[in-house]
């Protein structure tokens, strides 16, 4: 099975035999970004798209796009991913016309980085 072929049970199994482990996280700016990445939004509500932690685009079916990305990598590669989108978004955010739009995703994309490097530190504990 590839990635591409994987269904929605199988995504689930796969859960359910490796579920996440998240570490706390101390700053209040960055927690707030951790807790936009969290949360369950749906395109058919009255809410308004969330463009920066949850763009409808990005979560169609029944698993987010980022989480098939970290499920197809190794953790050292997920974090080079994490990186480099945080390099992304700030390279460009003064040149699309939505700067603060781009600082934003370049925030959520560190939050989840810095996310990744405490769990760590707190395993080498």
């Amino acid at each position: 099975m590839s990635i591409n072929n994987a269904t929605a049970s199988d995504w689930d199994r796969l859960r359910k035999q490796a579920p996440a482990i998240e570490p706390t996280i101390k700053e209040p700016l960055m927690q707030v970004y951790l807790d936009m990445a969290d949360a369950e939004l749906n395109p058919f509500d009255d809410e308004e798209e969330d463009v920066v932690a949850k763009p409808y685009h990005y979560n169609t079916g029944n698993i987010e796009c980022i989480e098939a990305i970290e499920e197809s990598m190794s953790e050292f590669a997920f974090k080079g991913y994490l990186k480099g989108n945080c390099m992304k978004y700030l390279w460009r955010y003064d040149y699309k016309g939505k700067p603060v739009e781009d600082l934003q995703k370049a925030q959520w994309y560190l939050a989840r980085l810095l996310k990744e490097v405490e769990f760590d530190n707190e395993e080498d504990d």
